[in-house]
C-alpha cells in the first residue's frame, strides 16, 4: 500500500508558465461577478471606502485632539471634538461590520457557482479524459478549490479589497512623510522591504513544500477513513489488520511530526529577523521625530501624527506586499479552476449532428477495420476489428478477461474513439454526431454500477424531478420487482443504503432487477449489458440475462458475460481473443466447430458440474 522508505523524498516541479496572467484571472472573476451577482463588486467598493474612511479617522484623532489642547481649546470645544471622532468610529465601524455580513453571501455564491461548473464538467466531460490521469488530477485539485471558505474562489475578494485599499491609504500617507527627512524615509523603506522579504521568505517554506505536507496528510486520512470503513470491518477482525493499520500510521505520523517541527524551526528564524529589523526602523523614526522634537521644530501633536503615520506607512508597505504574494498564490489557484473548466473536449459534446431515439428507426452500427490502443501502452487491446449489429440483433461478447470485451463495448458505447478505423452508426462515423445526443441511444448497465443512496424511485428515473410514475410502475413489474417494493413500509419512497434512517440493502438479485428496470424506464434502442452479473451464481445470471432477452425483444442488445452458458440464446456469439475476433456463430454452430469457444464451454460445464451447481446441466441441454 505504501513505500517503506523513511522518508517521501524529495518533491520535483517542472516551473511553467500559468496559462492566465494575474491580470486575466482578476478581470476573470470580476466579470463573473458581474454577470452572476453584481452585488459582489459593488459591496466590495463601499467597503474599501469605508475602511480607508476608518483608518484616516484613527489616524487623526488623537493628533487633532492634542492639537487643540495645545491652543487651549475649552472642555466644551475638546468633548464635542471627542464625541464627533468617537461617532464616526462607532458608525464607520458598525458600516464595515454590516456590510462584511451582507457581502459575505455574495461572496459564497460566487465559490458555489464556481464548484457547480467544475461539477457539471466532469460530469458531462469526455470519457476519455476522465481516464486521463493527468486530467483527473486537474478535477480533482479544482474541486479543493471551492471547497471553503478560505479557498481562492471566495478569499480572493478580500484580497483585492485589502490591496486596494491599502495602495490608497500608502499614497497618501506617503505624502505626509515628503515633510521629514528623506534619509529617514529611505531608512524606514529598506528596513521595511528587507524585513517583509526575509519574513515572506522564510513564512512561505510551508507553502514551497505543501504538497510533501498534502501527501502526509493524504496518507493519514486515508488510513483513518479505511479504519471507519465498515465494509472492512470484517477483514480487520479476521485478518488482525489493527496492528499493521496502526504501525503504517504511527510511521506517517512522526514523518510529519518530524516534518513540521522542521518548518517551526525555520518560522522562529524569520520570527526573529523580524524583531531585530522592526527595532532598528523604530529607533530609527524615534531618533528622527524626537529630535525634531527637542530642537522645537515639531510640536506633540504633530509628533504623534507622524510618528502613527510612519507605524502605519511601514504596516502598508508590508501588507501591500503580502497582498500581492497572496494575490498571485490565488490567481495560481484561480487559473488552475480555469484550465480545468476550459479543458478541450476530445468528442462533439456540444456540437455535431444531433440525434432523436426512436424506437422505429433500424439502427445498425458497424465497426470497420477498428484497432484501439490506450495511452502510454505498446500494445493494441483490439486489433483490426470488423464488426456489424444489426437492428434487433441480440449479439453477445465472450472471452477471456483481459480479451477486450470492455473496450469494445466502450467503443460501441462512444466512450473511446478508435485508433485506427472507424465506429459507424447507420453509416455515419459517430464522430459526426453529438456525442451526448448519441448516449442517449443506449441503456446500459454496467460491471460497476451505479446505486445512490436516494430513493428506489429516484434510481430508476435517474432523476428527482418529473418522474413518469405509470411507467416506473409497469418497469419495476417487469422486472419482478412489485412484491419487493409492496413490502417496504415507503414503497418506491425507499432509501437505498444506509445512510439515511429508512434505508435498505438489496441482495444482487435485486440490485440486478433494479438495474433491469431502470433500463427499461429510459427506454432506449439499444440494449448493452457488460457483464453486471458477475456476482451473482450462474442460475440467477442465466435467469436475468433471459429476463433482458424477453424485455428488450425487437430492439438491438449487446452482452458481455464470462459464462458462456448465459447467453446461449443470442442470435450471434463472437469470441474474443488477443484482441481480435477469433471465432463467431451461434452458440450450437460454435459447439459444432470444436474450436476455442467449445473448450471454454466445456471447462466451464465441468467446472460447475464438479462444483455441484444445481440444475446447470439440465440449463446446458
Amino acid at each position: 500500500m505504501f513505500t517503506s522508505s523513511r522518508t517521501l523524498g524529495v518533491f520535483k516541479h517542472i516551473r511553467q508558465k500559468p496559462a492566465y496572467s494575474l491580470k486575466q484571472n482578476i478581470a476573470y472573476m470580476i466579470s463573473l461577478a458581474w454577470r452572476q451577482r453584481c452585488s459582489v463588486i459593488l459591496y466590495a467598493l463601499i467597503m474599501i471606502t469605508v475602511a480607508i474612511l476608518l483608518s484616516f479617522t484613527q489616524l487623526f484623532m488623537v493628533p487633532t485632539i492634542l492639537g487643540r489642547v495645545e491652543t487651549n481649546a475649552s472642555v466644551a470645544e475638546l468633548a464635542t471634538m471627542i464625541l464627533l471622532f468617537t461617532g464616526a468610529l462607532i458608525l464607520l465601524n458598525a458600516a464595515r461590520s454590516y456590510l462584511s455580513s451582507c457581502s459575505q453571501f455574495g461572496r459564497i455564491e460566487i465559490r458555489l457557482i464556481i464548484g457547480s461548473m467544475i461539477q457539471n464538467k466532469a460530469l458531462t466531460m469526455s470519457y476519455p479524459d476522465i481516464e486521463d490521469q493527468n486530467v483527473r488530477k486537474k478535477m480533482d485539485k479544482a474541486s479543493m478549490l471551492v471547497t471553503s471558505n478560505t479557498a481562492a474562489t471566495e478569499a480572493i475578494w478580500t484580497t483585492m479589497m485589502n490591496l486596494l485599499q491599502n495602495v490608497v491609504e500608502f499614497i497618501v500617507y506617503f505624502s505626509l512623510l515628503t515633510a521629514l527627512s528623506p534619509l529617514m524615509i529611505v531608512a524606514v523603506l529598506v528596513t521595511t522591504v528587507v524585513s517583509f522579504s526575509v519574513s515572506n521568505y522564510l513564512g512561505g517554506w510551508g507553502y514551497r513544500h505543501r504538497d510533501e505536507e498534502s501527501e502526509y496528510s493524504r496518507r493519514m486520512n486515508y488510513l483513518s477513513e479505511r479504519s471507519r470503513d465498515y465494509t472492512l470491518a470484517k477483514d480487520v477482525r479476521i485478518f488482525e489488520m489493527r496492528g499493521w493499520l496502526e504501525d503504517v500510521y504511527n510511521s506517517t505520523l512522526r514523518l510529519y511530526r518530524s516534518f513540521a517541527a522542521h518548518g517551526e524551526r525555520v518560522y522562529i528564524w524569520g520570527n526573529m529577523i523580524d524583531i531585530v529589523l522592526t527595532f532598528m526602523r523604530n529607533g530609527i523614526v524615534y531618533y528622527f521625530l524626537i529630535g525634531a522634537v527637542l530642537k522645537g521644530e515639531m510640536p506633540v501633536a504633530q509628533f504623534v501624527l507622524y510618528f502613527n503615520t510612519v507605524n502605519v506607512f511601514t504596516g502598508g508597505i508590508g501588507k501591500i506586499m503580502t497582498d500581492l504574494a497572496t494575490l498571485r498564490k490565488q490567481s495560481l489557484d484561480i487559473c488552475a479552476v480555469r484550465e480545468f473548466l476550459d479543458y478541450p473536449e476530445t468528442f462533439k459534446m456540444a456540437q455535431g449532428i444531433s440525434i432523436t431515439p426512436d424506437l422505429n428507426i433500424p439502427y445498425q452500427i458497424e465497426l470497420q477495420d477498428v484497432s484501439f490502443r490506450y495511452p502510454g501502452t505498446e500494445k493494441d487491446t483490439l486489433s483490426h476489428i470488423n464488426l456489424t449489429i444489426r437492428h434487433g440483433e441480440k449479439l453477445a461478447i465472450v472471452g477471456l478477461n483481459g480479451a477486450g470485451k470492455t473496450t469494445l463495448i466502450k467503443l460501441i458505447c462512444g466512450f473511446l474513439d478508435p485508433t485506427e478505423g472507424k465506429v459507424l452508426l447507420n453509416n455515419t462515423d459517430i464522430r459526426m454526431y453529438n456525442r451526448r445526443d448519441y448516449y442517449q441511444l443506449f441503456s446500459a448497465v454496467f460491471q460497476d454500477f451505479s446505486v445512490l443512496d436516494v430513493t428506489i424511485a429516484e434510481n430508476i428515473a435517474q432523476t428527482d424531478e418529473n418522474i413518469n410514475r405509470p411507467l416506473m410502475e409497469r418497469c419495476i413489474n417487469q422486472a419482478g420487482l412489485t412484491e419487493k417494493i409492496r413490502r417496504l413500509p415507503n414503497g418506491t419512497e425507499t432509501h437505498i443504503g444506509k445512510v439515511f434512517e429508512d434505508g435498505i440493502n438489496l441482495s444482487g438479485g435485486e440490485l440486478q432487477r433494479l438495474m433491469l428496470a431502470r433500463a427499461l424506464y429510459k427506454n432506449a434502442p439499444i440494449i448493452v449489458l457488460d457483464e453486471p452479473t458477475s456476482a451473482l451464481d450462474p442460475i440467477a445470471e442465466s435467469e436475468i440475462y433471459n429476463k433482458y432477452n424477453e424485455l428488450t425483444d425487437g430492439r438491438m442488445a449487446v452482452y458481455i458475460s464470462h459464462r458462456l452458458a448465459s447467453t446461449r440464446f443470442c442470435d450471434r456469439i463472437i469470441l474474443i481473443a488477443e484482441g481480435r475476433i477469433d471465432e463467431e456463430g451461434t452458440h450450437d454452430e460454435l459447439i459444432a466447430r470444436n474450436g476455442h469457444y467449445a473448450d471454454l464451454f466445456e471447462i466451464q460445464s465441468r467446472y460447475y458440474r464438479e462444483g455441484g451447481a444445481e440444475n446447470e446441466k439440465t440449463e446446458e441441454e
